[in-house]
């Protein structure tokens, strides 16, 4: 029976990577069905996802990857391509991305899995509840090392792969972003890096913008400031409210924030210093 993998890898920029490669996987009976790469000049690095079908197991095709990873000091990793990988998803009083996250699995279009929602309110109970999935209220602010304790056993005993921060309006501790790194995605309504912080509507009203957006990114360390995966726009106009930029921007939101999270289902992404690599 045929098996799918994708394999990502990065590494320091030398010639011979994509034939080594290959080599192996044309050794090992395996078809190179996609295949994307990039050398940046200015770190020196090389980025390469590939899919590929063959007979060999995983384990098998690990073992002969392993001496070509060492060879190059890459960081690799194969991932099987028909397993998918469990989202947390975490928010607080807007639904809007959680309702659209939770139709596109349903409706088959994100190939993830929603394993659980946590919330510090009840906005999203219902449709957690109405779609049959697990719902895990939280408190407050004032709550944070709680929150985060929770949470914690929760990814684990939920074999959590992706949190997504879906409109969770709770600063996260860096020991908690230390512990899931780059598995960690926010959507931040404004287009980065303009109109940071809580009220960014109202910013880029205030500047009479021409269009607003929304920004999907890594969380790190430093808020608002991580590698930025997805970012969308709307035009907008001199008459409308604030109200009405909200209303435009939410769309924005849920479609920039589906699409981060659909990139990295794909394995896609690779973050590259204070910036991504985007495979689409």
């Amino acid at each position: 029976m045929s098996s799918r993998f994708i394999i990502t890898l990065s590494c320091p920029d030398r010639p011979g990577i994509v034939a080594a490669l290959s080599h192996v996987l044309a050794e090992n009976g395996f078809n190179i069905t996609e295949s994307q790469q990039y050398s940046d000049l200015e770190s020196g690095q090389f980025f390469m996802r590939v899919a590929c079908e063959g007979a060999a197991a995983k384990d098998r095709l690990s073992a002969e990857l392993n001496p070509l990873a060492a060879g190059f000091d890459m960081h690799l990793a194969i991932h099987e391509a028909d397993k998918k990988q469990r989202m947390l998803i975490l928010l607080s009083k807007f639904d809007h991305c959680l309702i659209d996250l939770i139709y596109r699995q349903q409706s088959g279009s994100i190939n993830m899995d929603i394993a659980a929602i946590a919330s510090n309110h009840e906005t999203g109970r219902h449709w957690a509840e109405g779609a049959g999935l697990a719902y895990h209220g939280l408190g407050q602010k004032q709550d944070k090392a709680d929150n985060e304790a929770r949470l914690n056993a929760l990814i684990d005993e939920a074999q959590i792969d992706l949190i997504v921060l879906a409109r969770y309006m709770q600063i996260l501790t860096p020991q908690f972003v230390a512990r899931h790194e780059a598995r960690i995605i926010n959507i931040h309504h404004s287009f980065l890096p303009s109109f940071k912080g809580a009220e960014p509507y109202s910013q880029a009203h205030k500047r009479g913008v021409k269009i607003i957006g929304a920004t999907a990114h890594f969380v790190t360390a430093d808020l608002d400031e991580g590698p930025i995966i997805a970012q969308g726009t709307e035009p907008v106009r001199h008459d409308m409210s604030v109200a009405d930029l909200v209303d435009v921007g939410r769309d924005t939101e849920r479609r920039t924030l589906a699409r981060a999270v659909s990139l990295y289902a794909e394995r896609r992404g690779f973050i590259n210093g204070t910036k991504t690599v985007i495979f689409d």
